[in-house]
Parts: structure tokens; sequence; C-alpha cells
């Protein structure tokens, strides 16, 4: 038996059959429980308007009981944050799914024994305090506004905290790095919100989602009457004047809008598109990167000099994997914040969930992870999305296939020893090794020519870079050409001039 770790619960125990009504209330005066009791859902709603709301609410639903269903309706809508427990008939399947729609926590089915219906009702009161335990840890999780929050509980997450409050009352450039859905936005938010910037805008571009004419206009903006007729067209670096602005994959900019970037952090001015006046601007600029960066610069994708002046401070923002003692915080206050949004009560997370979620790689890091959460509050059903998590970790582990090796999924099972995989997993497996061998064959055929690669198999140059780098695919070096040696080189190069650079600024961090 759980237990009892709240011992002011409030419950509301809605039902017509006096005798149920005594049960109920005896378990919960025997569990030092507030009880509140109505004879009917609708003499309810003065209780539920004039009182403060319980944390529990127990709704017997008897058999064509049409006023508790339509009862339940309207409290979904209007307090969605109240949990409810359903009681219902065993035979009476109609009421059940009804119920399950209407987003009932729990259902509980008559005739049950009274130890039974305590159990149940304890176990039910935990997970609610469980839930709101990883709410409330304030001290660990700091609430940013827009549906944005911090959490520091890791030693890394803790020491990257200390770094962005230093770094947030110093007027310079950072550089934030991380995997995708790692959380850089938010790291640049609680720079943003401990500066003295925080009382002015915090404006964020995407450098990767639009094409580079849009791009200029977004940030630098145009001349006055230029723009489509307005009147005062202007930029992100105009209207946020004494603010934040945040370029998010600062690599995927092109160059020449690089080149104007860094003179805005030299010079403190810009041009406008069209206009021959340099404007003055008071802004601070943040900057976040996914792709490895001595890469970027070895492939001419960011300019040397901007990287110099954003790098001289830098934060390296850990992956989801590298911090899991946060992953259950991090699953239970999701689950809260999602739950709140769409008006539904929140779901406890079983054992076997916390743990496969404990040990999963989560390479979409925090997005994924919230995916996750929304699907499974929605789903409410945790074999399927265990067997998701559980199988496509596994495909990302697959063993590599070499362009002339011809396993077979089936076959790399058995060599090691491994447990038959449900057909689910050897489909994708089989998938992801057929689409692995194509771009295989055709790097060799090609001789790891990736544009004429790219052209073989009718898919564009950056897909193919991608593939490369998500199958963790490398040249043998009879095929490395002249220009993918001089790559290597430049890589090399660059590596020891950002080191030596580094030196030179000295990195504060």
């Amino acid at each position: 038996m759980v237990p009892n770790t709240i011992h002011a619960s409030r419950l509301l125990i809605v039902s017509s059959e006096s005798s149920l009504r005594r049960l109920l209330d005896s378990i919960a005066q025997s569990n030092d429980w507030e009880v509140q009791t109505s004879s009917s859902s609708w003499a309810a709603f003065e209780q539920l308007q004039s009182k403060v709301a319980p944390q529990l609410l127990l709704l017997d639903i008897p058999s064509g009981d049409s006023d508790g269903l339509q009862f339940l309706s309207w409290l979904r809508k209007l307090r969605p944050e109240i949990p409810i427990v359903a009681i219902c008939d065993r035979n009476d399947g109609v009421s059940r799914s009804e119920a399950i729609r209407l987003g009932v926590k729990e259902i509980l089915l008559r005739p049950f024994a009274e130890p039974q219906l305590e159990t149940s009702i304890r176990e039910f009161l935990h997970s609610l305090n469980e839930i709101a335990r990883a709410e409330m840890t304030s001290e660990d999780i700091e609430s940013l506004g827009e549906d944005e929050f911090f959490l520091s509980v890791s030693p890394a997450m803790r020491q990257l905290r200390a770094q962005a409050e230093l770094l947030a009352h110093a007027d310079v450039p950072v550089l934030i790095l991380g995997e995708p859905g790692s959380g850089k936005g938010t790291v640049a938010r609680l720079i943003h919100q401990r500066s003295l910037h925080s009382g002015f805008e915090f404006l964020r571009v995407n450098c990767a989602e639009m094409p580079a004419d849009l791009l200029e206009i977004e940030l630098f903006g145009r001349e006055e009457g230029r723009a489509n007729g307005l009147a005062k067209p202007s930029g992100k670096l105009e209207t946020g004047q004494r603010g934040t602005i945040l370029l998010d994959e600062i690599t995927e900019m092109p160059l020449i809008l690089q080149s104007r970037i860094l003179r805005v952090l030299q010079e403190r001015r810009f041009l406008r598109s069209s206009d021959a006046n340099p404007m003055d601007v008071s802004v601070r600029i943040l900057a976040t990167s996914s792709n490895q960066i001595n890469r970027a610069l070895a492939e001419n994708r960011l300019h040397p000099d901007l990287y110099y002046r954003l790098s001289a401070f830098t934060l390296h923002l850990p992956a989801l994997r590298d911090r899991k003692e946060e992953i259950e915080i991090l699953l239970r206050y999701s689950m809260h914040k999602i739950a709140k949004r769409y008006g539904l009560p929140p779901r406890d997370f079983s054992a076997a969930v916390l743990e496969t979620c404990k040990d999963r790689t989560w390479p979409g890091n925090l997005k994924e992870l919230e995916t996750f959460v929304k699907r499974y509050l929605i789903a409410g059903d945790d074999e399927p999305l265990l067997r998701e998590l559980t199988n496509s970790d596994a495909i990302r582990q697959w063993p590599k296939v070499t362009p002339s090796s011809n396993a077979h999924p089936e076959g790399s099972a058995r060599q090691n020893g491994s447990s038959p995989q449900s057909l689910k997993s050897m489909v994708q497996s089989v998938r992801w090794e057929t689409e692995r061998n194509a771009i295989a064959a055709a790097l060799e055929k090609t001789g790891w020519n990736r544009k004429a690669a790219s052209r073989l198999l009718g898919v564009s140059y950056r897909t193919i870079l991608s593939k490369i780098e998500q199958f963790e695919m490398s040249a043998p070096n009879s095929f490395l050409s002249r220009s993918e040696l001089t790559l290597r080189v430049r890589e090399k190069e660059t590596e020891k001039r950002v080191e030596s650079r580094n030196h030179h600024y000295g990195r504060g961090l």
C-alpha cells in the first residue's frame, strides 16, 4: 500500500447512493483527508463555485445516468484542472467509454471491496503529490515566460546557469552551442532576463528558415516608404533597440549578411536595404548553432571574424543524455504544463516508462521529450509508446553497414546474440539499412563526389550531407578527392587558428 503522503487532501464525493457516500466519507476520515459530499452532480455546482477546489473529485456515474456525464462534460470545460476519478458499473461500457473520452483520470468499477477502493484513492493521491512536487521545485525550475523554463538540477546545468548569470551582466555577444532541441533559445532568454536589457524586447530570428532577401529585410529593414507603401518599415535591429536579438543557427546566415552583422558589432550602426544613411543601434546580439563550428569555418559557411567576435564568450549546452538526472523532473513538469494547456488531468508515469525514458539517448533532446509527453498524455496507453521508444533507440544503435556489406538485419541479430525484434522494428531497420546502402553505393560509384551522388539519387546536396552525417559515413582514403583532402587540411588549420585566437582573446568561462 502506498503511504499517505498528503494529509490535507481535499476530496469531493458526488454520488446519489448514501451507502457509497458513507463508505467514501469513512475512508477519507480515517486518512485525515478533508472531504465534502454531494448527493447529485447538479448540487455539486454550488460547492465547486463557492469553495476551494478539491484536489480530487470522485464522481459516481450509475448505469444510465445522463446527468453525471453532462456534469462531467461541463466540468472538463470550466474546471479542467480538477482531476476526476469516475465510479462506473462493470457492465456499463457506454458510460466508461464516454467518461474516458471526457478526460477522467481513472475509472473504478463496481462492485469493489473497501480495501481496494481505499488503496486506489491513496495511490491516485500519491501520484498527484509527485506531480505537484515536481512542479514546485522552484529552486531548480525557473519559468522564463512564453512557455519556457530553465532546469538546473545536474552539475553541468548548474554550472551553465552560473555562467549565464555572469554573462548577463556583461554587455557582450555570446555564442551558445548545443545539439538541436537542447534548449539554446532558453539559455539566451535567461541571459536576456538577467541583463540590463530585460525591460526591452527579446527578439528571435531563425537564420535557417528564410531565404537571404527576406532575412535581410527581417534584420535590417528597408528605407522608409519602400516596403509596399508602408509608412515606417523596419527590421529587428531597429525595433529591438536597447533589447536583445537572438540569431538562431548563425552558420545558416549568408556570408554577406554575416559581414553586416559583424559591422553592427564593431561600429554599433547599420544600413537599411537601399538606404545610404547609417543608423545607430544599441542592441545586444546573442547567437546559437547546432553545427560543428570548425567544419562550418572550413567550408566557408561562417565568417571567421564574426566567429571570433561571438566566440570570445561561448556557452556549451549539454545534451539531455548527459544530464539524465533531470529526465524524470522534466517528464513530470512537462506533463503538468502540457496537461494544463490542453485542459486535461495530468497522467502519472509508470515505473516502466520512467525507466525506459531514463535509458533513452533522446537524440531530439527536450523537444523530443515534450513531444513524447504530449503523445503519452493523449494516447493513454503505455505499451505502444514504450515499444516505439525502445525500437527507435535500437535502430540508432544499428551496426554500421559498409558499401560492400551484404549483412541482413536478422542475421546481424543472431550473430550478436540479441533477442528477436518486433516486426515493426525489423521493417524500420531494413529501411534504414537499405537507405544507407543506396547512399554508400552512389558515393562509391561517384568516387565519393557528394554532389554527383546527390544527382544520381535524385536528392538535394543538403540531404546527402545530412544523411552522411546521420549514418556516420566516412570516405575510404582511396576515395578522398583533392577538394576533400584540402577540406581536411583546412579543418586542421582552422582548429589550430581557433585555439590560437581563443588563447589571445581569453574565453573567461
